[in-house]
């Protein structure tokens, strides 16, 4: 038992190593870390390993690990072993080194950031001071996930945190929204509930590209305002 981790299967071919039950920097970056690691020490039977905020996860096929390596133990015990040996190795980088940054441009005009007037008439502010927010911090990315390329990014202004929608409603590509302390970017068209106060013209994720996704875990963001004639002619 290490009373710095938690690790428990997820199913018969999937296992988790859980750092905390929080958004903390640090932590997603020696995930990010133990991943890189894992990727440098890998096995036969390894599927993927998937990052969360503070998480790590490896998906394996079972029948190849235990006839390659386990001999008579199971094959989830050689696998949390290789997690543990992660955790114990995987060195986590200055924060200068880790990632890239990616400026990205977003036009907050209502026609895109459709839920811009509810959040001022909740947060009360004014529309200019909510992008004016959105755009003065650099953002952190912990994860890709819900859709390919779906990026979370935290922390918001505490000024700009507020509840997701109760129901989900259409939401375009590109679109940028809030929920929480978090801001993202929706990769693809589909519903959503985070409130929408912007698009980039970006393409987030093209399956022809590799690596498909415009942003990885461990990067940074930051926002620019752009026009709807800037928008338009992108």
């Amino acid at each position: 038992m290490n009373d710095d981790y938690k690790i428990f299967p997820i199913g018969d071919s999937a296992i988790t190593l859980e750092l905390a039950n929080r958004i903390d920097l640090q932590l997603n970056r020696k995930a990010i870390a133990m991943k890189e690691w894992l990727a440098g020490n890998s096995f036969d039977g390894l599927q993927d390993i998937i990052v969360a905020y503070s998480t790590i996860s490896i998906l394996y096929d079972p029948l190849t690990v235990k006839d390659k390596y386990a001999g008579g133990e199971k094959a989830f015990d050689f696998v949390k072993r290789k997690l543990t040996d992660a955790y114990a190795n995987a060195q986590v980088s200055e924060p200068g080194v880790m990632g890239k940054t990616i400026e990205i441009p977003v036009c907050y005009d209502p026609a895109f950031g459709f839920d811009l007037e509810y959040v001022a008439r909740e947060k009360k502010l004014s529309i200019k001071e909510i992008i004016d927010l959105h755009v003065s911090k650099f953002y952190y990315v912990y994860m890709i996930g819900f859709l390919p390329g779906f990026s979370y990014l935290a922390e918001l202004d505490e000024k700009l945190v507020i509840p997701r929608k109760l129901k989900p409603v259409p939401v375009a590509a590109g679109s940028v929204g809030i929920a929480g302390s978090q801001t993202g970017m929706y990769s693809l068209d589909c519903p959503g509930g985070w409130q929408i106060i912007g698009r980039t013209p970006l393409k987030l994720f093209d399956s022809s590209l590799s690596p498909p996704a415009l942003l990885s875990a461990g990067d940074w963001v930051r926002f620019h305002e752009i026009s709807s004639e800037e928008f338009a002619a992108w």
